[in-house]
């Protein structure tokens, strides 16, 4: 379907969550291209165009080759042609909503400006959603110093920040050190004794009899659990805030892949697939031998897997692209055929997304910090099935 509008730039973010009749719908990806040169030229005349591309979707670079190939192509014989000397701009937007793929094509020329959209079906994915999965949040502690991870040990909250761990009003001190800018941190608790990992250090410690920890220095790696599937052992950089793609599988496989901020397992159709939010924006997927399937560049950089039982897979809850400058949101997706399926509405924070790391097998522990109060606010975030 191609749909006509004159407007602004902001009518774009709006067409984006927009679920068009499907019996209109171009046939596939080649055929949406080829109705928006159509347009393009009708507009344009015989003018030559500079046209830019974005690919926000989960479909491949190959594919966005692909829809490019096929605008020029259609572009040509219907009398336009592509080229950076012409005063009408073309930009050209490849999204996705839970039902269908969009291309989004805003063209202006001097004053007159253009919205199309063509749209081509998702096969298969809505049936992965349950109806009236929702996220829940649940605001679990506020403070002033950095959150870096909460976990629960004897059923009380384990908090670690940057200068010491907490338990039951207990506090063990972290060691005094220079950390580097945009300190990471993780707990993991077994029984009644836990391990913290930071940056170059790892520190152990126990509640009974009363709360205790020792620190030292190292570069051993950070024990990553994604909900009851998988454990992974990942190095991170001592320096930095990611890990460095060093990493050895719960079967012992070595493997060496990009830098990632954070990594998660996803059951679909019987397979684990792993998802990297990897440092270059984009997020990659694996197969459980680490082998590389694919990627796409609509999700941030924090990312956690949740055992819900909803629905016919697992659901990933992620963060959305920004700087850490502003509100963030966490939604929840599925892995359908190796594309990402939102499955819930977002959950907003006043502030951006600092940390994300699983809570157990079936919630989330999500940080943000408040833009305006300055505070940390630590909640866990669960998926509630549909009726």
């Amino acid at each position: 379907m191609i749909a006509a509008v004159k407007g602004c730039h902001a009518v774009l973010s709006a067409l984006l969550f927009l679920i068009l009749p499907a019996a209109d719908a171009a046939d596939d990806l080649s055929g949406a291209a080829r109705e928006l040169a159509r347009k393009t030229a009708g507009f344009a005349k015989v003018e030559p165009q500079a046209v830019s591309w974005r690919n926000v979707s989960a479909l491949s670079p190959a594919e966005m080759a692909q829809a490019r190939a096929a605008f020029e192509a259609a572009l040509q014989e219907s009398g336009g042609r592509a080229s950076g000397l012409s005063p009408i701009s073309i930009r050209i937007t490849l999204s996705q909503n839970p039902t269908q793929y969009l291309l989004i094509e805003e063209a202006q020329s001097g004053d007159d400006r253009q919205v199309w959209i063509a749209t081509w079906k998702r096969s298969g994915a809505a049936r992965h959603a349950a109806p009236g999965m929702s996220l829940q949040s649940k605001l679990i502690l506020e403070q002033d110093e950095p959150i870096l991870d909460v976990a629960f040990l004897s059923d009380a909250m384990l908090v670690l920040s940057p200068s010491k761990v907490m338990w039951r009003g207990q506090a063990a001190a972290m060691p005094a050190k220079s950390w580097p800018r945009d300190l990471r941190g993780h707990l993991r608790v077994t029984a009644d004794t836990f391990q913290a990992f930071l940056p170059g250090t790892t520190c152990t410690g126990s509640s009974a009899p009363l709360l205790h920890m020792d620190c030292r220095t190292t570069d051993e790696p950070w024990v990553l659990e994604s909900a009851s599937r998988a454990i992974l052992l990942a190095n991170f950089a001592a320096t930095r805030n990611y890990f460095d793609g060093r990493m050895v599988t719960q079967s012992g496989l070595r493997k060496t892949v990009t830098p990632f901020f954070s990594v998660a397992a996803v059951e679909e159709q019987g397979r684990t697939s792993w998802l990297l939010a990897a440092i270059d924006g984009r997020t990659q997927i694996f197969d459980s031998a680490f082998d590389p399937q694919g990627s796409f560049t609509s999700w941030g950089s924090d990312l956690a897997a949740i055992d819900s039982h909803c629905g016919a897979t697992s659901q990933i809850i992620a963060t959305r692209p920004g700087d850490g400058s502003e509100p963030d949101a966490v939604q929840a997706f599925a892995l359908v055929n190796g594309a990402p399926v939102p499955v819930t509405a977002p959950v907003t924070f006043a502030g951006p997304v600092t940390a994300l790391w699983p809570s157990g097998a079936s919630a989330a522990l999500v940080v943000a910090r408040d833009l305006s109060t300055g505070k940390y606010g630590a909640y866990v975030i669960t998926v509630a099935c549909g009726s």
